[in-house]
């Protein structure tokens, strides 16, 4: 992050300390939009509150989240997301490519005409959300999505245009190691 100071742990509260930590021990590293949101601990608290929630209670598979992710970040020209959302998909959908279609041209990548509806959504909501109308979740519900999918389409879609917009205010960097991961 070049824009805005990155605080020292030290000068952290210890449950934003606790959760850096507990990320760095599972990822092996530390990625930087845990230092990055650290900067405002209450805004870090509540922001990984609501990315804990859309990953854990959600109907969508978590190779689906990070789809939607990477297409909205690509949308967005999000560098920190389309990197370190891109080695997350190539983990958790065990497809190296896909990633790299996605962040290119998602109307391009070889995906279901399933998954292609849920990005047509999330990046419609994307680039242009007062277009978004009913027929547009009734093309969800078709490829099978419940109305509770489609909420949680709009919410990771909606959520991700946040942190889009706040890695690039706060010019984040993705950690090297995202480069390379599920390579």
């Amino acid at each position: 992050m070049t824009r805005f100071p990155v605080p020292s742990l030290d000068d952290l509260p210890e449950d934003v300390v606790d959760r850096i930590e507990e990320e760095t021990e599972r990822a092996g590293f530390t990625p930087n939009v845990f230092l990055a949101y650290a900067y405002r601990p209450s805004h870090f608290r509540a922001f990984f509150r609501y990315y804990d929630a859309l990953v854990e209670d959600t109907e969508l598979t978590r190779e689906e989240i990070e789809m939607i992710v990477v297409a909205v970040s690509g949308a967005n020209d999000c560098y920190y997301c389309n990197v370190a959302h891109g080695a997350l998909l190539r983990l958790y959908g065990d497809d190296p490519l896909l990633a790299d279609q996605l962040v290119a041209n998602y109307r391009t990548a070889d995906v279901s005409d399933r998954h292609r509806a849920m990005l047509d959504l999330a990046v419609k909501l994307t680039e242009s959300p007062a277009a978004v109308e009913a027929a547009d979740l009734e093309r969800l519900a078709a490829h099978g999505f419940s109305r509770q999918a489609i909420w949680d389409v709009g919410a990771v879609a909606a959520f991700f245009n946040l942190s889009n917009r706040m890695a690039q205010l706060a010019d984040m960097r993705p950690n090297e190691e995202f480069h390379s991961l599920g390579r």
